[in-house]
């Protein structure tokens, strides 16, 4: 049975928090890559960075939705939402923009599992962490990669 170990990418294109935008942007087109894991001085995972993160910047500032009951205000939605919509749409940096605790797997998980993932939750990439340490990644096109024959 094949394991996140048999097909992850080992060389990681990673980020740090306080990379621009810009340069993140500019990384996922030229590497034609989905996403950015986002780690820190020490190595560890904090975030991914993800083109739909990057895609959020185009929205249009979001008006909270509120309705007025006896001359007071109530929202509709939750006040810590609307501030994690207004910073990612402000987002300068990848800190700010990045989607953290991001779905992870171990290099034992298996491709099943990785493929039930990716469907469940709509994921293009998913890191593969050593207890906090980014060790590789794996994306959709690695699972695809599966399904051919080998040159054997």
């Amino acid at each position: 049975m094949l394991r996140v170990a048999d097909i992850m990418t080992r060389d990681v294109i990673s980020v740090s928090p306080q990379t621009e935008i810009v340069q993140a942007a500019k990384l996922l087109l030229d590497k034609h890559i989905n996403g950015l894991p986002v780690i820190d001085d020490r190595g560890n995972l904090v975030g991914i960075l993800c083109q739909s993160d990057l895609i959020a910047q185009q929205k249009r500032f979001p008006l909270p939705s509120v309705f007025n009951l006896l001359d007071s205000f109530i929202p509709l939605t939750s006040p810590s939402r609307f501030e994690k919509e207004v910073q990612k749409i402000s987002a300068v940096t990848v800190g700010e923009a990045m989607t953290r605790e991001p779905v992870t797997v171990s290099p034992d998980t298996t491709i099943e599992e990785v493929a039930r993932l990716m469907v469940n939750k709509n994921l293009h990439t998913l890191p593969v962490v050593d207890g906090n340490k980014l060790i590789g990644i794996i994306g959709k096109e690695d699972v695809l990669r599966t399904l051919l024959p080998s040159d054997k």
